[in-house]
């Protein structure tokens, strides 16, 4: 009896095959400003720093992408959130998506040392300050913390055990920005530390339903299009035991109830990774990683203290 009879055919999930346009990139950056203008009108300056930080951390990414050959590449910002770059490939490599990874946020933190010791160094106040919002921004983005850059490069430096190092990375990256908030006496850092935690929650409960997956053999290393109707039915089931808001879901939601579940089902999926980074590569990689955290921070209290 074949897999089809046995079990109903998995939904078939739309790939968008959306190439770059860069007239939709410029668009999202004007709507990205006149958003900002129209609650911050007196900071066009520090927006204007902003956008140029974001979209020089953006276009790291974008060249890496596009120099491995990465499908539907394309740049957007998001107002009053971020950016972010979008680019897929069935079968992903250690080495090319750390390379990705750290395009973003290395050269921001390398521009910004450099731009903040010669603002301060020659009383440039606005290079000073852009250069200051690209090092904060990029070394919270090296934060092990998913989905930003720091947990993807736990999810592509320690695949075997990538669940486990991330919640606890993200778990003490959310007690400590909570800390430093209150340190501080800062209401905003503490409140990000406070919803840092909500993803700390979402990643606990992905790492306890794939230890079930791992106990029951069922294959989740796996794109989703080549998971079989079994294993997405296994799958679908155990989500619905773990997470009983998909019951009221399926009553309210009828025939789009299988679209959701299979969103649901292809966010459970990790996709494969091609290994191929040494153990000195890891080693390197973890250097440069504690370098770019800790020297923009000597670099900064040095001139303000």
């Amino acid at each position: 009896m074949s897999d089809f009879e046995l079990y109903p055919e998995k939904p078939v999930i739309e790939r968008s095959n959306s190439k770059n346009n860069w007239l939709l990139t410029l668009f999202s950056i004007l709507l990205f400003i006149g958003v900002f203008l129209a609650f911050f009108a007196d900071r066009f300056i520090f927006i204007l720093s902003l956008v140029l930080v974001l979209f020089i951390h953006e276009l790291g990414h974008f060249i890496g992408m596009k120099r491995f050959g990465y499908d539907n590449v394309r740049m957007l910002f998001i107002p009053m959130m971020g950016a972010f770059v979008q680019g897929n490939k069935p079968i992903y490599s250690q080495k090319e998506s750390l390379w990705v990874i750290l395009l973003g946020p290395y050269p921001g933190i390398l521009l910004g040392c450099i731009g903040f010791y010669f603002g301060e160094l020659h009383h440039m106040e606005w290079l000073a300050t852009t250069a200051l919002i690209s090092l904060i921004l990029n070394i919270i983005n090296l934060l092990p913390l998913d989905p930003l850059d720091g947990g993807q490069l736990i999810r592509y430096l320690l695949p075997q055990h990538r669940d486990f190092f991330l919640l606890i990375f993200s778990l003490v990256s959310s007690l400590l920005v909570i800390g430093i908030g209150i340190l501080i006496g800062d209401t905003m850092v503490s409140l990000f530390g406070f919803l840092m935690g909500f993803r700390v929650r979402a990643i606990q409960r992905k790492y306890e339903i794939r230890k079930i997956l791992n106990q029951r053999n069922i294959p989740y290393v796996t794109t989703y299009e080549a998971l079989s109707n079994k294993d997405y039915h296994a799958i679908k089931t155990i989500l619905e035991e773990r997470q009983k808001n998909l019951s009221a879901l399926r009553d309210h939601s009828g025939e789009k109830y299988d679209e959701v579940m299979s969103s649901y089902v292809n966010d459970l999926l990790e996709s494969p990774i091609k290994k191929d980074v040494t153990w000195v590569g890891k080693a390197f990689l973890i250097g440069s990683w504690l370098f770019m955290l800790f020297f923009p921070l000597w670099l900064v209290l040095s001139f303000r203290f």
